[in-house]
């Protein structure tokens, strides 16, 4: 397994060793041990997924208020999408930052969104599965979004119009979204 670090800090890609053959691959999805020797220790509660008919499927930017944040562990498992992190904890140097990568079936990558960050995907392909893991359960109470076309957030997303939820398509900007991060206490 690699860790790959991005420029927000607790933001991490990880690409997991993938051993083919004839047959096909195995890959472990997730290991405590491990990723708990890299320093990245959570304990997950719960396991979502996410199917999307088509291509350019935009889901986010979504987070949970504290006192209920959520760290999200991300992987696709048939398709591929371009998965967004956003910084949203108040004093941080990167507040309002995002990272971007591209996570698919073929390439096995995850992506590791801690908590004090707003989430958000786009499909790439037709039927594409997303899972994820939680380390906190789902609070509806608490569930927030931003803006996923917010000009201050400006991310390059992969599509011009995308197919989004009409709670995404009202999600304030991030200069007016309720948000309870703060660095070092998110």
């Amino acid at each position: 397994m690699k860790l790959i670090r991005t420029p927000l800090e607790g933001v991490v890609l990880i690409e997991p060793t993938i051993h083919s053959d004839i047959r096909g691959y195995f890959v472990e999805t997730y290991h405590k041990l491990k990723l708990e020797e890299a320093g990245l220790n959570y304990d997950f509660v719960q396991d979502n997924q996410s199917f999307s008919v088509s291509p350019g499927t935009l889901r986010g930017l979504h987070y949970q208020l504290n006192p209920k944040p959520m760290t999200k562990l991300v992987k696709v498992l048939h398709g591929a999408i371009y998965d967004v992190a956003v910084d949203i904890r108040h004093g941080s140097p990167t507040f309002g930052k995002y990272v971007g990568a591209i996570l698919t079936s073929d390439n096995q990558r995850q992506l590791l969104i801690p908590r004090g960050f707003a989430h958000g995907l786009c499909t790439l392909v037709p039927n594409t599965v997303v899972t994820y893991k939680i380390d906190q359960f789902y609070d509806a109470s608490l569930d927030r979004a931003l803006a996923w076309d917010d000009p201050k957030i400006n991310i390059n997303w992969p599509v011009g119009d995308p197919i989004v939820s009409e709670k995404d398509a009202r999600a304030p900007q991030l200069n007016e979204a309720e948000i309870n991060f703060t660095l070092g206490k998110a």
